[in-house]
């Protein structure tokens, strides 16, 4: 297997790929892009498999991976850094994400990914993520060093084996210290948004701890430990209790907010209306099992941008409703 370039862009055949010829697929998946473009692409080498060359004609399998360093594909420069590394042994690898990296790139417009920045950073290993974290999520995010370790964590996650703990600045000061929320998650009730998530008697049972760690006047730190994991629980948990988390751009806010800022990018509206530049949640700690047998316990401190209203500061953009700025 060939290092894995800086450069590169990663990209997974879609069960909807297999079978398919190369370049018929890339063309659906880029449509901005003519067949002719991508053979071409694929003549000048800078579309290839991780085992060597491809042809336009080249059948693919789901769920293989295609490599892509075209300038109009994949960004010219070099990746990010490696994030800081929290762990480290001879089958895990264990980083505390960013906010604002994606875990795997994705959409039409390339963006650098935690996957590809770790796989340019470690060749010599077959590095794969063993679970993601949502793009303005930080904290701890495992990743695996071969097959057999990814195989197993995965599991582990889908088994809800390991114990998660996440801290998040809450708006608003709670009239408890510890409570236990149980709610049913599905699609928010009322909301125009297809993948926005809240309490819904239809929906899958959860249930999250969430205690009260630092009161800030109108801001508080707490922790959420989720018992379950369903999509977007600790945001949606948390409006439930009337805690938004701070930066939200779809929960404790009407649907206009989100949907103005996937219209428009994050403009001044946006700003006031959330009060921070990303929603101030981050995974904290994880006790996960080994692959090679036992458990161990990660720990990653806030970022920053958190830590900064800890010190004494206040959120970069002012808290403020969405009605005072339309």
């Amino acid at each position: 297997m060939k290092a894995y370039p800086a450069a590169i862009r990663s990209v997974l055949v879609r069960t909807d790929g297999d079978g398919q010829r190369v370049d018929v697929y890339l063309a659906h998946r880029f449509p901005r892009f003519s067949r002719s473009q991508i053979k071409r692409m694929i003549k000048l080498g800078e579309i290839l498999r991780p085992t060597g060359a491809v042809k336009p004609s080249s059948t693919l399998m789901a769920g293989e991976e295609l490599w892509i360093n075209s300038p109009e594909l994949a960004p010219p420069g070099p990746p990010p850094p490696l994030p800081t590394v929290i762990h480290e042994d001879e089958r895990l690898l264990v980083v505390s994400k960013p906010s604002g990296m994606l875990a795997h790139p994705a959409g039409l417009t390339f963006t650098y990914g935690l996957v590809g920045i770790a796989r340019a950073a470690r060749p010599d290993h077959v590095v794969d993520l063993a679970h993601r974290l949502d793009r303005e999520t930080s904290g701890i995010n495992v990743l695996t060093k071969d097959k057999a370790a990814n195989g197993f964590l995965k599991a582990a996650f889908r088994e809800k084996t390991p114990q998660k703990l996440y801290k998040a600045i809450v708006l608003g000061s709670p009239d408890f210290e510890e409570t236990t929320i149980e709610g049913p998650i599905g699609h928010a009730i009322g909301s125009s948004i297809r993948i926005r998530r809240g309490v819904n008697p239809e929906g899958l049972a959860a249930a999250t701890v969430v205690r009260v760690l630092r009161r800030m006047g109108d801001l508080t730190l707490v922790s959420a430990q989720p018992r379950s994991g369903r999509t977007h629980q600790i945001r949606v948990h948390l409006e439930a209790l009337g805690l938004p988390i701070l930066g939200d751009k779809m929960y404790g806010q009407p649907d206009e907010v989100f949907l103005h800022y996937l219209d428009h990018g994050e403009g001044e509206m946006i700003r006031k209306a959330t009060g921070f530049p990303r929603h101030a949640l981050h995974a904290s700690q994880l006790i996960i099992p080994h692959p090679d047998g036992g458990e161990i316990t990660l720990e990653a401190p806030l970022y920053e941008d958190m830590q900064a209203i800890l010190d004494g500061g206040r959120p970069t953009w002012p808290p403020s409703s969405l009605a005072e700025h339309p």
